[in-house]
């Protein structure tokens, strides 16, 4: 149970992509969804845990002592990507993301999972081993699972750093879409129960 003067936290856990690598950090997708909510949600604190290069591997190893230090009510799981540039197994990708799922909800939080794609030059089979791994997330349902979070980003050059993968500061406005459409329900009962809380109801 939390106490009324506790802010409610959300925890992103997520790569370069959410880490807002190569911008300032104030443009990046995860500070525009604070500002979005600051108005409405006062005392919803979100924690941006994104570290640029993360696997899931990483995110795995980090995630009990965030957990414990944070005690978020939604965790977002933005990674994946890194383990495909790397060509890491997409399996062990799979059972790195379904023991962050595990942990999680043990612990008291909802999860919510931006998935991601590979580019086809990786390879016709391994894109689509990588592809089936993510995919199987869909039918758990206790997850708010979006296929692929660059959507309408990846591929767009205007969008995209001098290196092709990154997203530039003008893109986020667009991963702030594709994230809320996932995110939107469990933020608003999140906000409306601090509502109910503080009002006494």
């Amino acid at each position: 149970y939390r106490s009324a003067s506790r802010s409610d936290v959300v925890l992103v856990l997520g790569d370069s992509i959410s880490a807002a690598y190569g911008i300032d950090k104030r443009d990046g997708w995860v500070a525009l969804l604070e500002q979005r909510l600051a108005p409405e949600c006062p005392n919803l604190d979100i924690i941006n845990a994104s570290v640029s290069g993360e696997t899931t591997a990483g995110g795995l190893a980090r995630l009990p002592a965030l957990l414990a230090s944070h005690q978020p009510r939604l965790l977002v799981i933005e990674l994946g990507g890194n383990d495909g540039l790397r060509g890491l197994s997409p399996r062990q990708m799979r059972k790195n993301l379904q023991q962050m799922i595990t942990l999680a909800e043990k612990a008291g939080a909802q999860v919510a999972l931006l998935g991601m794609l590979m580019p086809p030059n990786l390879g016709v089979a391994y894109v689509r081993l990588f592809k089936e791994a993510m995919a199987g997330f869909a039918e758990d349902e206790s997850v708010l699972f979006q296929t692929f979070f660059l959507q309408g980003v990846a591929g767009q050059r205007e969008l995209l750093q001098l290196d092709g993968l990154h997203p530039t500061a003008a893109a986020q406005p667009r991963l702030l879409n594709n994230a809320w459409q996932l995110l939107e329900k469990p933020l608003t009962d999140i906000c409306q129960s601090r509502v109910g809380m503080m009002t006494g109801r």
